[in-house]
């Protein structure tokens, strides 16, 4: 069976803001001092750089998963979207940054989604694997 369209759209979306979390980390050091992510989770003394990085990292993974129809990816990715939902309304009410308005409404959306085509998920004969083109 086909993954779904909504899946792949939404994969894509996370893959191009990992494009762009990376590319702000590294070349527009400017922007990425504007928004201090580790200063508003509360971790001071963590580089911002690093956690970038490792946040890219994890979110590669999830979407690896997501992906791929595997239900470690859509636990994680359920996982994700609560947190960083939750982050994004917690930082929303403290700061009042209409910034991360945007963020708590995408991880709403992605989460609502994923529960409504969770069985394509736990389907064996929906799991695949990505084939990339040589």
């Amino acid at each position: 069976m086909k993954r779904p369209i909504g899946i792949t759209l939404i994969s894509y979306i996370y893959i191009f803001g990992i494009a762009t979390l990376i590319a702000t980390t590294f070349f527009f050091d400017q922007i990425a001092s504007n928004i201090e992510f580790v200063e508003k989770l509360g971790l001071p003394n963590f580089p911002e750089e690093l956690f970038r990085v490792v946040i890219a990292i994890a979110t590669l993974i999830i979407i690896y998963g997501y992906m791929n129809l595997k239900p470690w990816g859509f636990w994680l990715m359920i996982l994700y979207c609560i947190s960083f939902g939750a982050i994004s309304y917690l930082i929303i009410l403290s700061y009042n940054k209409q910034l991360f308005i945007g963020n708590f409404v995408w991880s709403s959306i992605v989460l609502v989604y994923s529960l409504a085509v969770h069985k394509k998920f736990f389907n064996k004969n929906e799991t695949r694997n990505i084939k990339f083109a040589r």
